[in-house]
């Protein structure tokens, strides 16, 4: 898997629909993640096209909210995204805004760590140190099992991404944790720039 952009490209791709703080961070946010992931599960030699598409992955949402997954493949394509690449980031809103199935072990972890880590953000946010660095498992399964918590991200594609991977909700739990460490400076270090 190969990408037919380069991630400043995606990068102008990304801002020219998305303007909001919010909404940059969340895809600074599973970009960092994705690339984490590529190279824990042995896809390292494709870990720039794992992380355009987490960057790339929300492209309409900010927009076109109602249309979700739906506005994507006009605007990708006319960005010069490839196919390939589009069902890719189409397949992360299976069942609730599109009808691509995710296939492909890449598709599987960016279903499953999409939702993951606005639960995960917004609980790092509630700590003292607003930080991922310090966060555990344990804590984390707390605010899952609390539905009023972090209303928005869904409990059950979480757990359906968990098992499309084959993986118990612990492992992902522990492995999103490890992803959003990884990357955490560094988008913190965008985010500074981003908004000056």
């Amino acid at each position: 898997m190969k990408s037919n952009l380069t991630r400043e490209e995606a990068m102008e791709l990304l801002k020219k629909y998305n303007k909001e703080p919010f909404h940059i961070q969340h895809a600074l946010t599973v970009e960092g993640v994705m690339r984490w992931y590529a190279k824990e599960l042995g896809y390292g030699e494709e870990e720039e096209y794992w992380g355009i598409t987490g960057l790339l992955h929300d492209i309409d949402f900010e927009r076109y909210p109602e249309e979700h997954c739906r506005k994507a493949p006009g605007l990708l394509r006319d960005g010069g995204v490839g196919e390939d690449m589009i069902y890719s980031i189409c397949s992360h809103g299976y069942g609730i805004c599109s009808e691509q199935e995710p296939k492909h072990e890449m598709e599987k972890v960016l279903f499953a760590a999409d939702e993951l880590t606005g639960l995960i953000w917004s609980a790092a946010l509630m700590r003292p140190s607003k930080s991922v660095m310090d966060m555990e498992v344990k804590s984390l399964k707390k605010k899952f099992k609390d539905k009023r918590f972090a209303a928005g991200c869904s409990r059950d594609v979480i757990r359906d991404g968990a098992q499309r991977l084959g993986w118990e909700l612990d492992d992902l739990f522990d492995k999103t944790i490890q992803a959003m460490r990884s990357c955490e400076a560094q988008i913190g270090e965008e985010m500074e720039r981003y908004q000056v």
